[in-house]
């Protein structure tokens, strides 16, 4: 950070920061896409995947709801929507980390407010298709919901939606 503002200061130029190189694997394969759109979907995906991942388990139903998603945003077929999600999964497992901050601060500066809504709901709803929220998931979403700039209410909104799939605030016994 010091280094940043003595950049200013100086009137040097910043480096760049780094793009998120997942985003390039899985938006060639939407090539079809206009480059912008390609990303959308490619980092959709990307962090519908993260979310899925998130108590070390994607069950079908999460793999079927990502693909409908993926589906539906990228206005795919079926085989090319599997497909992304396919190279998402595999992206997200092999590099995770810091490549889960990066895809997603690039959505958070290339996605309209709207965008960034649609997807934390589709978020929750891919984390709810197997009947329950799990709080590592939920964890996840409030994560990639800060780097998107989501405002709290907004969030507890579209979380609300999703309520009774909520593991935290299932009875136990």
């Amino acid at each position: 950070m010091i280094n940043t503002l003595l950049r200013r200061f100086l009137g040097e130029e910043e480096e760049s920061a780094p793009s998120a190189g997942v985003l390039d694997t899985i938006s060639a394969a939407l090539d079809r896409l206009e480059p912008r759109h390609a990303r959308i979907v490619a980092a959709f995906a990307y962090l519908l995947s993260r979310v899925a991942h998130a108590d070390h388990e994607v069950t079908p139903e999460e793999t079927t709801a990502m693909e409908a998603v993926v589906r539906e945003v990228g206005g795919l077929p079926d085989e090319e929507a599997a497909l992304v999600v396919q190279l998402a999964t595999l992206q997200h497992v092999q590099h995770r980390g810091t490549e889960d901050y990066l895809v997603a601060r690039e959505f958070n500066e290339v996605a309209t407010p709207e965008e960034k809504r649609r997807l934390v709901s589709c978020l929750y709803a891919v984390s709810a298709s197997d009947q329950q929220i799990v709080t590592a998931e939920d964890n996840e979403i409030r994560q990639i919901a800060r780097v998107l700039r989501i405002e709290h209410t907004e969030l507890i909104r579209l979380r609300t939606a999703h309520r009774r799939h909520l593991a935290v605030l299932r009875r136990k016994g």
